[in-house]
């Protein structure tokens, strides 16, 4: 503290002169060394249970680990696959990876089939990490490249359909620390490779350098948080919510506090065991957290901020109960947090302004530039190189999609107000089309989340007899809760236009999600109108025009 006020995290004046952040800033084997020795004692890592690592044990620990990768024959920039819930084990891994010189490529655990398939032949690793509960799947999807698995226990050790199988005291025993990687490791080398949920198609493996990695999540990007935050690690690590977090964290020498997945009925419990000071909440999250029941003890914490993203109606209630600070914000696994909001935003379902060092367009199909209030695709680009992504690996067509004409292009469409907020419509794939009226889910999911009996909500297209589309919701309802159909066309009569207004509504116990708390929705659309929807027309409520 300076003069009674907390000091921001420092921001890097190489970004805004559009070159790169110094490799001992973004690097994060370099970053860990020096914070090793500039702070060793200070606590890095506090997980849930009592767990805690210093920056001098961070590094002993990833030195340790590092020093047996070597050994199991991990050289600079292989990739590392890792299918491991988020835990300390989970953690090391990717340090000690990134310490080589090597490239983490976290898996989400719950794949499988072809899914997990999929993942493992495009990551075109020699060794994984994964836990014990999903050993057999892994090995009946591992490529020929796969040649070595190292488990989460000691329990099996041997060949297994040409696959060494190690325990994991391979990786956890005393070792000599590896040599220095034979080049140095530079800003804009490949850090990880993030794969995207797949919730419109298979999944693409994202490529991210040292310097992306803080772009998206570090002080240029986040400069509301402060040196001394500590920041909630909740998400799974395959999602940047999680391995960015961690990674940008230990770079800028703060602290982070890990749990296993986010718990509603825990959250609260583990803000105050780990000392949290800022959390980043999906949307849903924040949803349940304000659903549930009062309690005295809502603002006995020491949480001060929250990201709640997307925002919807949430932020001001959210403030009111709990007595923190509430941000949005748009981000998405290959870009860097290009629009952000100020401290408690007075509007609701916004996602922020352009930050600096980013700039935004508003396109039409053909990358012209749309006026304000009309509708477009995001696409954008940075000052400095590296701060995005470069492609997508092994995928060189989705690549050139996606970056044509020098932007890259996110699929997802907003308009900009009159105060040059920006709105979040719809993901372009997920838009509906109903008598010539073009519909966001994302506004009806937003009103239904407003029902203090809908705990989540889906708005999807389904096939219409006269042509286009007609509206289904798919509900959830919150804990001890019952809501009939007729119930939720009252609450969105006098909150969205007519033609807006759903012809079919179901209800479900919960809806299909992706570990990162995405809704399914072609899950949804697959499904589409069941023996147990309920049809509007058919129950004789008609929603007519309103006549100006």
């Amino acid at each position: 503290m300076k003069n009674g006020h907390h000091e921001p995290l420092p921001l890097s004046p190489d970004y805004v002169s559009g070159s790169t952040y110094a490799a001992d800033v973004c690097v994060l084997r370099y970053a860990l060394e020096r914070h090793a020795q500039t702070k060793p004692d200070e606590i890095f890592a506090a997980f849930e249970g009592g767990e805690r690592w210093t920056f001098a044990q961070t590094l002993e620990q990833v030195v340790t680990l590092a020093g047996n990768l070597h050994e199991l024959g991990v050289r600079q920039h292989d990739h590392v696959v890792l299918v491991l819930p988020t835990c300390p084990l989970a953690l090391r891994v990717m340090f000690a990876a990134n310490y080589l010189g090597a490239v983490y490529v976290p898996v989400n655990p719950a794949l499988k089939g072809s899914s997990l398939e999929h993942v493992l032949h495009n990551a075109g690793a020699k060794i994984a990490i994964v836990h014990d509960s999903v050993l057999d799947r892994v090995l009946a999807a591992a490529p020929p490249t796969l040649t070595t698995v190292v488990h989460s226990s000691d329990d099996e050790t041997g060949l297994r359909g040409g696959v060494a199988l190690l325990g994991v005291s391979a990786i956890t025993k005393a070792s000599a620390p590896p040599p220095a990687p034979p080049k140095p490791i530079e800003p804009f080398d490949t850090q990880s490779i993030i794969y995207t949920s797949g919730t419109t198609g298979r999944s693409k493996g994202v490529l991210s350098s040292y310097m992306h990695a803080l772009s998206c999540v570090g002080p240029d990007a986040w400069n509301c948080l402060r040196a001394d935050d500590r920041q909630m690690v909740h998400m799974p690590l395959f999602h940047i919510g999680g391995a960015f977090i961690a990674t940008a964290s230990l770079c800028v020498g703060s602290s982070i506090g890990v749990v296993s997945h986010f718990r509603t009925e825990a959250f609260w419990d583990q803000v105050r065991e780990l000392k949290i000071t800022s959390a980043f909440l999906l949307g849903a999250m924040a949803t349940f957290l304000l659903k549930q029941p009062p309690s005295p003890k809502d603002r006995d914490h020491g949480l001060r901020m929250v990201f709640i993203v997307p925002l919807g109606q949430s932020g001001k209630p959210f403030r009111q109960r709990f007595g923190v600070d509430f941000f949005t914000l748009f981000n998405m696994t290959e870009i860097c947090t290009p629009l952000i909001s100020r401290a408690n935003p007075a509007k609701d379902n916004i996602c922020g302004r352009p930050r600096a060092g980013v700039e935004v367009r508003l396109v039409d199909e053909y990358d012209r530039i749309i006026e304000d209030g009309a509708v477009g695709q995001l696409i954008l680009r940075t000052e400095a190189p590296w701060a995005l992504n470069h492609g997508y690996n092994a995928n060189p067509q989705a690549t050139a999609d996606a970056w044509r004409n020098g932007w890259f292009h996110t699929g997802d469409a907003f308009f900009r107000d009159a105060d040059g907020d920006y709105h979040f419509v719809d993901r372009l794939k997920d838009a509906i089309r109903r008598r010539g009226e073009n519909i966001s889910s994302y506004e009806i999911e937003v009103e239904l989340l407003s029902h203090p009996a809908v705990r989540e909500a889906a708005a999807i297209p389904v096939p219409s007899e006269h042509s286009e589309d007609e509206v289904m919701i798919v509900l959830a309802t919150a804990a001890g809760a019952t809501i009939k159909p007729e119930d939720v066309i009252r609450h969105l009569q006098p909150r969205v236009a007519h033609h807006m207004i759903p012809r079919y509504v179901r209800i479900i116990d919960e809806l299909p999600k992706t570990p990162t708390a995405k809704v399914e929705k072609h899950i949804l659309r697959a499904e589409g109108i069941t023996a147990d929807t309920w049809d509007r027309e058919r129950a004789g409520i008609s929603i007519r025009r309103e006549k100006l």
